[in-house]
């Protein structure tokens, strides 16, 4: 899929990077999708990145079941400052993912980046880059970071889960 993708808009394999969480599920879909690329996994066109590692729910809900998670994305929309029982807040992750994009902008110039993550930071991603396109016409002039900072706000980050994925889903951003 990522191969069609890539050929109907003329992107050349050498001009792809894959990003990925260090987490173990992303690095096994990343060696995958490189794979599938007929990319070097271990070569340069493949990078591990600890900013695109999964959202750190807290303490009380690490490593258990996603049941508990409706609660905290019904706080992420009223709150998306609130850090849930000493986990990441919306913006937490929504910073760290602003600078995973200043690393691959400065890094990757030029090329087409597929960023392998987690649903979260996903959603939370593809929510500011969603906002950047609708706002483009004002801030044209911005490099990328200065505008996904622009749109980082609270009516902005609240609408997360209106992003929602599908594991293994491949989606343009940008």
């Amino acid at each position: 899929m990522a191969s069609k993708a890539l050929q109907e808009n003329n992107i050349p394999l050498e001009n792809v990077r894959i990003c990925y969480s260090p987490f173990s599920r992303a690095t096994h879909t990343a060696t995958v999708v490189a794979s599938k690329l007929n990319l070097p996994f271990e070569g340069p066109q493949c990078k591990a990145m600890e900013d695109l590692r999964e959202r750190y729910f807290g303490p009380s809900l690490e490593f258990k079941s996603h049941d508990k998670y409706t609660e905290i994305w019904a706080a992420d929309e009223k709150d998306p400052f609130m850090q849930p029982e000493g986990g990441e807040s919306v913006d937490d992750v929504a910073s760290r993912l602003i600078n995973a994009v200043a690393n691959m902008e400065l890094e990757f110039k030029g090329c087409a980046v597929l960023i392998v993550s987690h649903g979260d930071p996903l959603e939370i991603l593809q929510t500011l880059l969603n906002a950047v396109k609708q706002h483009t016409a004002s801030s044209s002039d911005d490099d990328l970071v200065s505008r996904l900072q622009a749109v980082k706000v609270p009516s902005i980050l609240t609408q997360h889960r209106k992003f929602a994925l599908l594991t293994g889903e491949l989606r343009p951003a940008l």
